[in-house]
């Protein structure tokens, strides 16, 4: 669960001191050089040099010009001192995240910008998984805030309701950033993709093909912010073109914690019941669509064209390679990491709301209207 940040020059400055109070290395006695060092540990000279530097300022070495770095002499309660000095500064401030999952390349690409943040600043991540469940969302705010975090990035899980611990957070004003969501009325800082825009290029996409009986598919809609706005962008596209909302062509009660097979029935029953559509806005579930229509002997795109909410790993290798709307996950996750830093350097820091714009990536999965 612990990602822990420890320079290369730190682990090497408490190796060192470990030689020194093992009697290994005895005082007076002549360390290895610089590029022995560099080689034992496979860094650069100018890492070893960071190390030697600081433990000459501690007064643990000292070096000769042109002959070396030495060991200086320490009674065994300074050196104990020196060692726990050390030790201490190892452990780099620490940031928590909390996901709902970690298997899919949208959540890992998120990962992977907030830590590239944060180690570029100093700070580790502590992040876990919350399985799509708020009680263990509630257990895991409560275990990093007694790990002592100095703040915390959330993406939430998907819902009617936030839990009363993130509630808290924002009332107490700790470090907070919420990922793909917004706490409708309270103020907080928020990270996501400009979905409602994102969805109108959908639609527009979709229209330009000759389309009208355009649906709309996603997990429940109600309380999750990010797919309120896929939604109203859906809609507002359509009334933009004179299309009538139809609501029986949106489906929006999936749940993540749904089976394979009862995701693919309910697709199956829901384009069963809606003969007249002809295209569709996905919102999650691409493969479950593709293999829900194909065994219903729905040719996707000749008879269904079908718009996907992210993009997959390797879009090639799919039977049918998606047209998707691509989102800038690893950007994102970057941004949420230099957010929730401001914050907590800053804590009287104006809260930001920032949108990113998505690119939709046409592919094989959309196809012109048949007339």
């Amino acid at each position: 669960m612990v990602r822990t940040f420890k320079p290369m020059y730190k682990k090497i400055e408490t190796y060192i001191i470990d030689q020194i109070r093992s009697g290994h290395w005895k005082p007076g006695s002549r360390i290895p050089s610089e590029n022995e060092l560099a080689e034992q540990f496979s860094v650069s000279r100018i890492t070893v040099k960071n190390a030697l530097t600081a433990l000459v300022d501690k007064g643990v070495v000292y070096r000769l010009q042109g002959k070396g770095t030495f060991v200086n002499d320490h009674s065994p309660e300074e050196i104990h001192n020196i060692t726990s000095a050390v030790k201490e500064q190892l452990t780099a401030p620490t940031i928590g995240f909390l996901l709902p999952r970690l298997d899919n390349r949208f959540t890992a690409n998120l990962l992977s910008g907030i830590e590239d943040t944060l180690s570029e600043n100093g700070y580790q991540l502590l992040f876990a998984k919350t399985n799509d469940s708020q009680e263990t969302e509630i257990l895991k705010i409560q275990e990093m805030k007694q790990a002592g975090v100095r703040g915390l990035i959330i993406y939430p899980v998907e819902g009617e309701h936030y839990n009363n611990e993130i509630l808290a957070l924002t009332l107490n004003r700790f470090p907070l950033v919420l990922l793909d969501r917004n706490l409708k009325g309270v103020e907080t800082n928020s990270i996501s993709s400009d979905n409602y825009e994102a969805a109108i290029q959908a639609v527009k996409h979709l229209h330009e093909l000759g389309h009208s009986q355009i649906g709309f598919i996603s997990t429940l809609a109600e309380g999750t912010s990010s797919i309120e706005d896929r939604l109203h962008g859906y809609e507002k596209a359509l009334e933009d073109r004179h299309i009538l909302i139809d609501r029986s062509i949106q489906m929006t009660r999936l749940a993540m914690s749904d089976s394979d097979e009862e995701v693919i029935t309910m697709i199956q029953k829901f384009l069963k019941a809606n003969p007249q559509m002809t295209a569709l806005l996905s919102s999650n579930f691409s493969p479950h669509v593709i293999q829900a229509a194909m065994q219903m002997g729905i040719s996707v795109p000749e008879d269904l064209s079908v718009v996907f909410f992210d993009d997959v790993e390797f879009p090639e290798f799919c039977i049918i390679p998606p047209t998707a709307v691509v989102q800038q996950e690893l950007e994102l996750g970057r941004e949420a990491g230099r957010v929730i830093l401001k914050q907590v350097e800053n804590p009287s820091s104006e809260y930001l709301q920032v949108k990113l714009p998505t690119m939709l990536i046409p592919r094989q999965s959309t196809a012109k209207a048949k007339s």
